[in-house]
């Protein structure tokens, strides 16, 4: 019996040792759970506190607020002046850095972003004599000619009649190297080739190398929305110059990375006389315009080797050359399934095939190859490019030319392509909805949004182009920003018919300063604040910003303070106001206006 007991009390010690450890773990994970609660009930105490001292002269500052206890205050100086010399500094196309990177397929005029420890930390002044540009759409055919003060284009591009110095402005006469008798003679002739361009088919079109945009503005006046794409150079500035008349443009290059759009985006696209080295590098060049052209798309071409019976001379080249270019071409364009759809004069038109049957159908050993599946179609922000073909999404017939909706209709219309980013059709059609509404809001509240000094327009955080949907009958262009760390819907953008790009707000956009009139963003903040610094992203709407433009920030309503209180020492002048849902809302709106302030050195000289 005694024995029986002293074993039951050992044993009970036994379990006793035992259990002691797992009490030890679950008090720690309890006291810790405690001890994170209180830290997440600070934070948001923090976040949701008031700003205070808004009217402090030589600095901003806020205090947030934890119950009755103040946390110390952030002050924020204001930003200085940029030097003169930085008043057209693109921050990631610099040129002063091109030496340090590889000079194989033009890649140093690709995206190189400094480091953050390099970012400037100052507010980048307009040149001397700028004005506010001239109004929409008198601005599509002159400029100030102090607001792009490069005399150097205007002499190099005499002959080729694409812009004309007189007085204080310069004057596009719509001139271009393949169209000296005019733009709208040579669209004239190319709506001849492609009936498409004139019944809505045709809605989106990339032209590369673009000059100063004059095809793109050109096609404007036919309801065709053209992306113009350049690089950076030191002295044409033919991004700028397409911005300053108001036509869409973005700083950019075809060379070893894709360039920041999806696949089976653009439903024409044109080269005339891009001087792009076509056939070289395996066609990986051709095969990336490929890959952004829609199924059915049309490539259009004019230039070397076009026609070079009646052009070799001019263009210094013998005739074996140019036909061997031609010939080069034409084969790289067949094995890819394209046919010649039309050719006349100096232009010429090949077909992308509409489905993914052709190449099904080639030899295995027939180059260039299909990419395989581990290649994403989509992905295109710092992505190296493939000589391979980009095949048709599976499932997703209906997004050809032709058989997608035509324009306006496409506008509003569901694209199949909501499927690849699990979205509803219900989805869509309610953003759609919401955007109207909202829109009308922002104009209800702010006479300036419905001003005709708005013409340039970027949404900086979009998901479906909800935005610049709204925003179709005034007289504007949108550029839709699709953040390189959200789902990619960009390819949804332009099934509307709308434009845009992949971009990352921790970078600085492919852009010149005071190219846009209006930047709008709906939820960065709360979405990003983890990857990017708000001085840093508000900065750089600053620098891309026109004097006296207008920002619009929807967002958290502490963002939304500490927004006002960066922007004051932007030399912003800000105010905000609730949603159209009203004061309950946790969202509040911010507008603020950039001031037109010179430089002191412009000033002092």
């Amino acid at each position: 019996m005694m024995m029986r007991e002293l074993r039951s009390g050992l044993y009970a010690t036994e379990r006793k040792i035992r259990l002691l450890p797992l009490v030890l773990v679950v008090a720690v994970l309890c006291g810790l759970s405690f001890y994170l609660g209180n830290i997440f009930d600070s934070e948001k105490t923090k976040l949701s506190s008031e700003v205070i001292n808004k009217e402090a002269d030589d600095e901003v500052t806020s205090s947030l607020s934890k119950s009755d206890c103040l946390q110390p205050a952030l002050k924020v100086e204001p930003f200085p002046e940029c030097s003169i010399n930085l008043q057209d500094n693109t921050p990631c196309s610099d040129p002063k850095r091109w030496t340090k990177f590889d000079k194989h397929r033009m890649a140093f005029r690709e995206r190189h972003c400094p480091p953050r420890s390099e970012r400037l930390q100052c507010l980048i002044p307009p040149p001397p004599g700028y004005q506010l540009p001239i109004r929409w759409p008198t601005s599509r055919d002159e400029c100030w000619y102090k607001n792009v003060p490069y005399e150097w284009i205007n002499t190099a591009k005499a002959n080729q009649n694409w812009l004309k110095k007189k007085g204080e402005k310069f004057f596009f006469p719509g001139g271009g190297t393949m169209f000296p008798n005019g733009v709208g003679e040579y669209v004239d002739h190319m709506e001849e080739l492609i009936p498409a361009m004139k019944d809505g088919s045709i809605r989106t079109a990339l032209d590369t190398g673009c000059g100063v945009a004059s095809w793109g503005g050109e096609l404007l006046e036919r309801k065709i929305l053209t992306m113009s794409l350049a690089p950076r150079d030191n002295h044409e500035a033919q991004v700028q110059f397409a911005l300053e008349r108001g036509i869409p443009a973005i700083l950019g290059i075809i060379a070893t990375q894709r360039m920041p759009y999806p696949a089976s985006a653009f439903d024409m696209a044109h080269c005339s006389r891009c001087l792009i080295p076509w056939t070289e590098f395996g066609g990986v060049l051709l095969l990336e315009v490929d890959r952004v052209l829609r199924p059915g798309g049309f490539w259009v071409l004019s230039g070397p080797p076009i026609n070079w019976q009646n052009n070799y001379k001019g263009w210094e080249q013998t005739p074996e050359k140019m036909q061997q270019l031609l010939d080069g071409i034409e084969s790289l364009l067949s094995r890819m399934c394209y046919k010649k759809y039309a050719t006349k004069g100096d232009i010429a038109v090949w077909q992308k095939p509409f489905d993914n049957k052709c190449y099904e159908e080639r030899k295995p050993e027939t180059y260039p190859p299909v990419c395989d599946d581990a290649i994403e179609p989509d992905a295109a922000w710092y992505v190296p490019m493939r000589p391979c073909i980009v095949p048709q999404h599976e499932n997703t017939e209906g997004l050809a030319v032709g058989k997608i909706a035509k324009w306006p209709a496409r506008l509003t219309a569901p694209s199949e392509r909501l499927k690849l980013v699990a979205s509803k059709v219900q989805v869509f059609e309610a953003d759609t909805r919401k955007w109207k509404d909202r829109v009308r809001h922002y104009k209800q509240l702010w006479s300036e949004f419905k001003s005709d000094k708005i013409r340039n327009v970027m949404d900086m955080y979009t998901q479906f182009g909800g935005f610049a949907a709204a925003l179709i009958d005034d007289p504007v262009w949108v550029m839709n920003v699709v953040s390189s760390y959200a789902a990619n819907t960009l390819g949804i953008i332009y099934d509307r018919g709308l434009i845009g790009t992949v971009s990352d707000w921790c970078e600085a956009f492919s852009t010149y300063p005071r190219t846009y009139d209006m930047l709008h963003m709906a939820g960065l903040f709360s979405a990003e604040s983890h990857r990017c610094e708000m001085k840093d992203v508000l900065l750089e709407m600053d620098r891309i910003l026109r004097p006296e433009g207008i920002v619009i920030i929807r967002d958290g309503r502490n963002f939304l303070e500490n927004a006002e209180i960066w922007g004051k020492a932007m030399r912003w002048e800000c105010s905000q106001h609730d949603t159209e849902q009203g004061p309950a809302d946790v969202e509040g709106l911010l507008f603020c206006r950039k001031q037109f302030w010179q430089s002191s050195e412009t000033a002092n000289s």
